[in-house]
C-alpha cells in the first residue's frame, strides 16, 4: 500500500483551529518556527530517540512530555508512532483513534489507522478509515492512491474465493491474474505488506496499505513530502541549514549507476521470459509479497510468466537512495503490456549487493 503520512490540518472549515495545530505538528522533523522553542526541542529529542531505535526511551519521554501537555496533538500523534515501532498495535491503534475523535477535521490519523488495519488483513476496516480521511479532505492524494490499493486487494480476495468455489471459472482467473500483474510480482493475495509509515505530525511531511510501508503525506501548503523507508514507521531528521560545500560522494554515484543497470536488466530478463535469469535477480532473503514460502512464489512466477503470447517490460524515471555501500531503495515507473493486459505503475525496490551483484530484497507497488 502506499504509506503511513504525516499530520497536517487542511480544510479551511476550522481554519483558526486548524491554524494552532499546525504550530504543533511534526513532519519527520519538528520545525521550531511552528512550536515554542522549549516544546519543539523536546519532541525533537524524542523523534531522534526513535529513529535511532531507541523506542522504550522515546516512549518514557513523550509520556513524560504528555503529562503535562495530555491535549497536545503533535506529542500525540509521535506516541501513535512509537508505539506502532515497537508493535504494540492496540495501543497504537487507540492513539490514532482517540486523534481522530478530537480532530475529526485531520485525515492523518485516519490514514495511519487504515496501514495498520492493512497489516492486520482487515481491509474493510481499512477502506472505512481511508474514506473518512477523504472525506475530511477530499484532495488527500494519499488517501485516494492507499483506497486504489485496498480495492485491488480486496477484489484479488474476491476472485480468489470464486476460483475456490468454482476452479474453472476462467473469467475469475483471467481477471485474478491481471490485478497480480497489475500488482508486481505478488503470487496470492497482496496481504497488508510493508506500508510506508507517517511520520510525526507534519511541518514539512517515502502510512496504509505498503504495506502497509507498516505505510509519503498528507500535502498542506506548500506541500511536504516524506520518504519513508521500509519500516513501518519513520521520523525522518530535521534538515539543517550548514555552509555550502562541494562534496563529491563516488561510491554513492557508482552504487547509483549499478543499480540502475541491475533494475534494467531485471526487466529485459522478464520481457524475454528468462524466468531463471529473472528469478536470478531476487536475493535468498527476499520477502515474498504474500508471505508464501520462496518455492511456492518462484512456482507461481514461472506459470504466470511462461503464459502464451509475448510480453513487454520497461522502467522509467529510476532514481536510486543509497544506503551505504551494499544497500538502496530505487524508484521508477514500470510498464507492462501483454496481450490481455496494459498496465503502468511505481514501483520500488529495495537492493542489497550480495557476492558483487545487486539483488532484489523487497518489491513493491507505491511511491
Amino acid at each position: 500500500m502506499a504509506k503511513f503520512l504525516s499530520f497536517s490540518a487542511h480544510s479551511s472549515s476550522a481554519a483558526s483551529r486548524r491554524g494552532s495545530l499546525r504550530r504543533l505538528l511534526l513532519a519527520a522533523c519538528v520545525c521550531a518556527s511552528f512550536a515554542a522553542p522549549a516544546r519543539a526541542d523536546t519532541l525533537q529529542d524524542i523523534s531522534k530517540l526513535l529513529k535511532q531505535g531507541q523506542q522504550a526511551q522515546a516512549l518514557e519521554q513523550v509520556d513524560k512530555y504528555l503529562a503535562g501537555k495530555p491535549k497536545d496533538a503533535q506529542g500525540r500523534f509521535l506516541k501513535g508512532l512509537i508505539l506502532t515501532e515497537m508493535n504494540r498495535t492496540p495501543d497504537a491503534i487507540a492513539v490514532f483513534t482517540k486523534l481522530t475523535e478530537d480532530y475529526p477535521e485531520l485525515p492523518e490519523p485516519y490514514n495511519n489507522l487504515a496501514v495498520i488495519y492493512a497489516q492486520q488483513k482487515q481491509f474493510e476496516k481499512a477502506k472505512q478509515a481511508l474514506e473518512m480521511a477523504i472525506r475530511t479532505h477530499p484532495s488527500y492524494a494519499t488517501a485516494h492512491e492507499n483506497l486504489g490499493d485496498i480495492y485491488a486487494r480486496l477484489a484479488s480476495q474476491a476472485y480468489d474465493k470464486a476460483l475456490q468455489l468454482d476452479s474453472s471459472n476462467s473469467s475469475a482467473q483471467t481477471k485474478l491474474s491481471m490485478i497480480r500483474d497489475l500488482m508486481g510480482s505478488a503470487g496470492r493475495p497482496v496481504k497488508g505488506g510493508k506500508t510506508q509509515v507517517a511520520a510525526a505530525p507534519v511541518a514539512e511531511p517515502k502510512p496504509v496499505v505498503e504495506a502497509s510501508r507498516p505505510v509519503e503525506a498528507a500535502k498542506p501548503e506548500p506541500k511536504p513530502v516524506v520518504e519513508t523507508p521500509v519500516k513501518p514507521v519513520e521520523v525522518v531528521k530535521p534538515t539543517e541549514i550548514k555552509p555550502a560545500e562541494v562534496k563529491t560522494d563516488r561510491p554513492a554515484a557508482d552504487a547509483a549507476t549499478e543499480v540502475t543497470r541491475a533494475v534494467e536488466a531485471w526487466a529485459r530478463a522478464w520481457s524475454k521470459k528468462d524466468v531463471k535469469g529473472y528469478l536470478a535477480f531476487y536475493a535468498k532473503d527476499f520477502k515474498t509479497p504474500g508471505g508464501e514460502s520462496r518455492s511456492a512464489w518462484e512456482s507461481e512466477r514461472q506459470k504466470r510468466i511462461n503464459k502464451p503470447g509475448a510480453i513487454q517490460v520497461s522502467v522509467e524515471n529510476v532514481q536510486v537512495t543509497a544506503e551505504g555501500i551494499d544497500k538502496a531503495t530505487t524508484r521508477f515507473r514500470q510498464h507492462y503490456k501483454a496481450a490481455s493486459l496494459k498496465t503502468s505503475a511505481n514501483k520500488i525496490l529495495v537492493m542489497v549487493k550480495r557476492d558483487g551483484k545487486w539483488q532484489i530484497q523487497q518489491e513493491r507497488v507505491g511511491n
